[in-house]
């Protein structure tokens, strides 16, 4: 039995279409590339302390390359990452200063397509500690006040010690011993009874 040329035509096209389809559906899977499934932190999440960051990819990846930088443009990433299949982690310096960060990593996926991107978030400030009434320093009137060195005291012993007199005495000009005092005045006292009795003894 004889085709016509239209059958087949038909029978090619389906042939070619057949064969189309099957090479789509089986390069399909092949041409998707791994991806990043989750992260902690995640995307815009804020965190009040944070001591490494955690990277899960769809698949296991390879040469994995992570940064984190800060609010003042620092890094704040601690040595090499470390790499578990498709999980990826890497330890950061801690504590963190509260601001915004930008987590940027970079990793070669299981078909040799590199794989980047940036996860941005926020480390909360630390709240500020009030001072307690114990750590106050205390006022100027609560300390025990100075001994003041008395000026008095050293007058006081010179007037009372009986060898500072004669010290005293020298220094304030010469002095009569009292024997000599007593000597002119016996002999001025005898003078005038002398005065008296001559004068009773004349008519």
């Amino acid at each position: 039995m004889k085709k016509s040329p239209f059958a087949a035509l038909t029978a090619i096209l389906a042939a070619l279409l057949a064969s189309g389809l099957l090479v789509a559906g089986t390069a399909g899977p092949a041409l998707a590339h791994d991806s990043l499934k989750s992260s902690s932190p995640a995307k815009g999440a804020e965190v009040e302390s944070l001591d490494e960051v955690r990277l899960e990819f769809t698949a296991r990846v390879r040469m994995p390359f992570v940064v984190l930088r800060g609010p003042d443009g620092a890094q704040y990433q601690a040595g090499e990452p470390e790499q578990e299949g498709a999980v990826v982690r890497q330890a950061v310096k801690s504590p963190l200063p509260g601001g915004k960060y930008t987590l940027a990593y970079r990793v070669v996926s299981s078909d040799g397509h590199p794989i980047e991107g940036e996860i941005p978030f926020t480390v909360k400030a630390p709240a500020e500690e009030t001072p307690t009434a114990s750590a106050e320093p205390s006022s100027p009137a609560a300390q025990p006040a100075a001994p003041v060195p008395s000026e008095a005291a050293p007058a006081s012993s010179a007037a009372t010690d009986p060898s500072a007199t004669p010290a005293a005495a020298e220094d304030g000009g010469p002095s009569f011993p009292v024997w000599l005092i007593i000597v002119i005045g016996a002999l001025v006292g005898i003078g005038i009874g002398f005065l008296f009795s001559a004068r009773k003894s004349k008519p």
